[in-house]
């Protein structure tokens, strides 16, 4: 390795509260409904099975003037000789959880921007969206040595201070020497418990550490609530470079790597196609949706072409 400089540059490596309140412009141009096909290039394409709000049937009553004639009950009306009519209110909203993984193996990334950063613009995206559309939204951040919990709450001074902790953890992992395993399972532990019931959560990680007790963590987790995958991932996680040498910063230093080694290309490779094979295999319960975000592109152009739209 050559000898380690410093560097000044920190755009991409490391996220702030402006970069996240900034991307209130791009949320605005995202559906909010998750309910249809999503087209996902890692994975494949599948169908959402996550709801969106809808009616809950309220009572039956007997017609009042001004009540929609189109939601009549012709079959009691008939019986009672007297028009009633059936009476639906709008399904109550559902707490919005941001799980963010802030960990070492995220502090990764090879063109526009770290693992750990586009996991942060992700979430800051999918928090502005939902306090557009008035629901609450907490979120749960961890890193490798602890976690924060933010309980749901609608408003906009609650939500910057989701991002004020998610942008601590996010600098912090310049400081984060070693990785710590099982964190992944400890935190999902943590979420059963915080998301009882009927919440809509956003699991935003790279999958790093991801175990059989994860997957059934998970399957525990959409028995009662809504779990969407963010997968995040790099592509030289897929194939790195052969025959060259590549500077690998932390924002703050430099060194070089020598992708001629052939054992580290194949070790890169292969931690790669376990976490794709382990987003398969979650992808088989149609009751978690996954959708894979690179790092090398803008991440609101990403989702919204998952989702089948375009800005």
């Amino acid at each position: 390795m050559a000898a380690v400089k410093e560097v000044s540059d920190s755009a991409g490596v490391t996220v702030t509260v402006a970069d996240l309140v900034n991307l209130q412009y791009e949320a605005r141009k995202l559906p909010f409904s998750h309910s249809h096909s999503i087209n996902n290039p890692l994975v494949g394409r599948h169908r959402s099975s996550v709801r969106g709000r809808g009616l809950n049937f309220e009572e039956l009553r007997q017609y009042r003037v001004g009540d929609d004639i189109r939601q009549m009950d012709w079959k009691v009306t008939n019986r009672t000789r007297k028009p009633h009519v059936r009476i639906y209110a709008e399904e109550r909203e559902r707490p919005v959880l941001l799980v963010v993984d802030q960990r070492l193996s995220m502090f990764f990334g090879s063109r526009r921007a770290m693992k750990s950063v586009a996991a942060a613009e992700v979430a800051a995206l999918l928090g502005w969206q939902t306090l557009f559309h008035q629901d609450r939204v907490g979120a749960l951040i961890f890193g490798d040595d602890d976690m924060v919990e933010l309980k749901p709450r609608r408003s906009q001074t609650h939500l910057l201070q989701v991002f004020h902790r998610l942008s601590d953890y996010n600098q912090k992992l310049r400081e984060v020497e070693q990785g710590r395993a099982g964190q992944l399972n400890e935190m999902l532990t943590r979420l059963l418990n915080l998301a009882r019931h009927d919440s809509l959560i956003y699991l935003i990680t790279d999958l790093d550490g991801a175990d059989d007790t994860s997957k059934n963590l998970l399957s525990q987790l959409q028995n009662h609530n809504d779990v969407i995958l963010g997968w995040i991932y790099d592509p030289m996680e897929q194939h790195l470079p052969e025959g060259g040498k590549l500077a690998v910063s932390d924002g703050e230093y430099q060194v070089e790597v020598d992708t001629a080694d052939s054992q580290l290309r194949q070790e890169f490779e292969q931690q790669f196609r376990e976490r794709l094979e382990t987003a398969r295999q979650l992808i088989r319960n149609p009751h978690i949706p996954i959708l894979s975000i690179s790092t090398d592109r803008p991440v609101a152009a990403q989702w919204l072409a998952l989702m089948g739209g375009r800005l």
